[in-house]
């Protein structure tokens, strides 16, 4: 199996075909645990549901409002590059994400592999010591 921090993307928007990309409770979940199951730092990931919309939120504990920043930063280039982007939420020392498909009002694939590299790029930044 494919990790997901290593899959791609696929571009969707809100026509039919694309419609089936929608993932059902039971796939999410199945997803889910995929995605934690993938790394320690991807185990803060939960699925909720906000005006009738699913969506995939965790928290990351940064230390540092530069360290934010730096963070959010990374997962705004890496949002660019695939045209998916998160809603995030910048603290002192936590940066609060959020993925979701807009166009399809919930989540897909994308979702979860966004949140995978989202998870790796912080782990990265431990590594590093940023």
């Amino acid at each position: 199996m494919t990790l997901l921090k290593q899959q791609v993307c696929r571009a969707c928007d809100a026509s039919a075909t694309d419609k089936a990309l929608l993932l059902n409770q039971d796939q999410a979940i199945e997803l889910l645990k995929q995605l934690k199951a993938q790394s320690a730092e991807s185990d803060n990931w939960q699925l909720v549901e906000e005006q009738g919309i699913q969506k995939l939120t965790a928290e990351f504990a940064t230390k540092r409002y530069k360290k934010s920043m730096l963070f959010v930063n990374q997962i705004a280039d890496l949002a660019e590059s695939v045209n998916h982007h998160p809603l995030m939420v910048v603290e002192y020392g936590l940066v609060g994400v959020q993925w979701w498909s807009h166009n399809l009002k919930g989540l897909s694939q994308n979702d979860f592999i966004m949140a995978a590299k989202t998870s790796a790029v912080f782990a990265e930044m431990a590594e590093r010591k940023v």
